[in-house]
């Protein structure tokens, strides 16, 4: 396991990284042998850099690499996990600048949770998950990396806040009760055109069970889930890149949809 110092030091890389919109080259070149818990504890290094320089706050939590297709394209065969900041989330329809703001961004369609309890892991279930949630969210991600061209393996996302950037949240709010979650389908556009369409059941077949393994893996760091905290469970189809004047929507049947542009 590193020593503090090297943590530090690490997390203060990537902070100055994601603040100068720059990128650095894998932690995992220049660290054989990082583990995902030195990985984790490099990101609450740059989450408390964030907090106590910036003056952000911890909003939610989100898991990734959770499909076949996301894992497939990025050659990481293992879900990450990061936390969401309040300056992360932007409203459905917003413009989102990439210039200053982003350095190699990706846009991702995800149902989100929005909780109205604590969920507190190790043996949180999917019928937990489900109890603690107030509503689900057609929502777009917009992952980014710090690590140069996207040459990640999983303690490079892990450190990286899994390649979190931004996330726009729809207007639609939706009771999850009401709905047969692996059989939502959901369809992408990239500007007006049919870009991807996938399933619920790409997240780990049902995205009740990410949400319950993200509880579970992060309640082995005594970090819980918290309630009005607005959870990610995960890209329901391949990554798609994005740059400035792109226009993205989405819909899921039954729910509604979000849309955003860059600029």
């Amino acid at each position: 396991m590193m020593d503090q110092g090297k943590i530090d030091a690490l997390g203060d890389e990537l902070y100055e990284a994601l603040r100068g919109g720059h990128t650095l080259p894998p932690l995992t070149d220049r660290e054989r042998d990082i583990q995902i818990e030195d990985a984790y504890r490099i990101s609450l290094r740059v989450m408390q850099r964030r907090i106590t320089g910036d003056g952000e706050r911890v909003v939610g939590k989100k898991i990734g690499v959770t499909s076949k297709p996301v894992q497939d394209m990025l050659g990481v065969f293992q879900p990450d996990f990061g936390f969401l900041m309040d300056t992360m989330e932007y409203p459905d329809g917003s413009e989102i600048a990439i210039e200053g703001n982003l350095i190699a961004p990706r846009a991702e369609g995800e149902i989100a949770f929005r909780l109205r309890k604590d969920l507190i892991g190790p043996g949180v279930t999917e019928a937990d998950v489900l109890d603690a949630t107030e509503t689900i969210i057609p929502c777009f991600e917009i992952v980014d990396s710090r690590i140069a061209d996207w040459k990640i393996k999983i303690q490079d996302t892990v450190a990286d806040n899994a390649s979190c950037g931004v996330y726009v949240l729809s207007e639609n709010e939706v009771d999850p009760r009401d709905f047969d979650l692996p059989n939502l389908r959901m369809k992408i556009y990239k500007n007006g055109e049919l870009h991807s369409e996938g399933l619920g059941s790409a997240v780990q077949g049902n995205p009740l069970t990410a949400v319950a393994w993200l509880a579970n893996t992060l309640g082995e760091f005594d970090i819980p889930f918290k309630a009005g905290e607005v959870i990610l469970s995960g890209s329901l189809a391949p990554l798609i890149p994005v740059v400035a004047g792109d226009d993205m929507s989405l819909e899921i049947e039954g729910i509604g949809g979000c849309r955003c542009k860059f600029v």
